[in-house]
């Protein structure tokens, strides 16, 4: 069973650092992100629901 993590930081630089914490931490695979406006960006990864809530 697969599962879908999802951040959502104010920056690009805050996005890239919680991106590339997630996927060294845990075993997930890095889906994309979202430009939401006024300075959110959106992170997601998914993978297994254990090492998606470690990530």
């Amino acid at each position: 069973m697969e599962a879908l993590g999802m951040i959502e930081t104010k920056g690009l630089v805050g996005a890239i650092e919680a991106a590339d914490a997630m996927v060294k931490t845990a075993n997930v695979v890095l889906t994309g992100k979202e430009y939401i406006g006024a300075g959110y960006v959106t992170v997601t990864v998914r993978g297994d629901v254990g090492a998606v809530k470690a990530a």
